[in-house]
C-alpha cells in the first residue's frame, strides 16, 4: 500500500475552507467515492494555519501514481503547496461508535448535517 499526503497554503487563494466544504458537498466526495486503487481519502483542514488537504491511502504504488481529477487545484488557483508519498508500514483498525466507517464515506465537517 502507499499513503500520499497533500495540502495547500490558502493564503494565495481566493478560496477560502468554506468554499472548499462547499466543493466537498457538491461534487468531490461523490468523484472519488469508488475511485479505482483508492483504499480511503480523507480531506484535513487547519482553519488557523489556512491549510487544506488531503491524505490518500492506495492499494498500490501504481495506484497512488495515477492522474487525479485537478478540480481542488483548479478552485484554489495552484497545485498542491506540499505532497508528500510514503509506503505503508503497517495499518490497524481500532473499535470506535463511528457506524458510517462501515461504508468509509460520509464522515467530516463538511458533511455534518447535510
Amino acid at each position: 500500500m502507499r499513503a500520499v499526503v497533500v495540502w495547500w497554503d490558502l493564503a494565495e487563494s481566493d478560496r477560502s475552507i468554506d468554499d472548499l466544504r462547499d466543493f466537498l458537498r457538491e461534487e468531490a466526495v461523490e468523484r472519488f467515492t469508488g475511485f479505482p486503487g483508492l483504499v480511503l481519502k480523507t480531506w484535513i483542514s487547519d482553519r488557523e494555519s489556512g491549510r487544506w488537504g488531503a491524505i490518500f491511502l492506495w492499494e498500490s504504488a501504481e495506484a497512488a501514481a495515477q492522474q487525479l481529477p485537478p478540480r481542488a487545484a483548479e478552485l484554489i488557483g495552484y497545485p498542491p503547496s506540499h505532497r508528500f508519498a510514503f509506503d505503508v508500514e503497517a495499518t490497524a483498525e481500532g473499535t470506535h461508535q463511528l457506524a458510517a466507517l462501515a461504508g468509509l464515506s460520509g464522515l467530516g465537517l463538511a458533511l455534518e448535517g447535510a
